[in-house]
């Protein structure tokens, strides 16, 4: 898909070893990598990948940006969201460290990118959900903080694949129902109906 336009650019941001490979490598190749689950790869740079999502009656090509979490990448990282419409902020549901750096990429997106949705994405609930005492990061304290942002949570597994496709349909979904993106800059059917459930939650379950 390297010729094709690119319609929604999504951006994925969070900490190091904070899931977002995995995250992008089961979304758009439908692969966990290795014997041992979650293994510590770092991105360096940034990696692209595209895919073309149904939606109502049209297709989005969305192109996905999976940033490097290290700190010495920051500045780059900063390259590769300007102008996305979406950003998924990944945290590690067992890393209490990662939520804070979510938190810190949140506030570069709200000064830099203030029309960017954001996603709040808690990875590895696979883990949490085998033995709750690894949950590091509480459920209700990313859902308050998404209120203040206005942002959604989705917790995930990149291992199960659970809430992955959820999560990129709906970052194509809120791209369609928004007006300013529709080709014809009409509303679609659905516009008022997700206007009115936009901040509606995503169970963790």
């Amino acid at each position: 898909m390297s010729g094709s336009r690119v319609d929604l650019k999504v951006v994925l941001l969070g900490k190091e070893y904070g899931g977002k490979t995995s995250l992008v490598e089961r979304y758009l190749h439908d692969r966990f990598h290795g014997d041992v689950p979650y293994q510590n790869v770092s991105t360096i740079g940034a990696a692209f990948g595209a895919k073309k999502v149904d939606v109502y009656d049209r297709t989005v090509t969305m192109g996905v940006w999976d940033t490097a979490g290290s700190e010495r990448y920051e500045a780059m990282s900063r390259i590769y969201y300007r102008g996305a419409k979406a950003a998924i902020v990944c945290y590690d549901l067992t890393d209490e460290l990662s939520f804070g750096k979510a938190r810190f990429w949140v506030e570069e997106l709200l000064k830099n990118e203030e029309h960017c949705k954001i996603y709040l994405c808690g990875t590895k609930v696979d883990l949490v959900q085998d033995d709750k005492r690894c949950r590091k990061v509480d459920y209700h304290v990313t859902t308050d903080y998404a209120d203040e942002i206005r942002a959604q949570v989705f917790e995930t597994s990149s291992k199960t694949g659970h809430n992955i496709k959820d999560l990129f349909f709906k970052i194509a979904k809120d791209f369609v129902d928004d007006p300013k993106n529709n080709e014809n800059g009409e509303e679609t059917p659905n516009t008022l109906k997700l206007s009115e459930n936009s901040h509606k939650k995503s169970c963790p379950c």
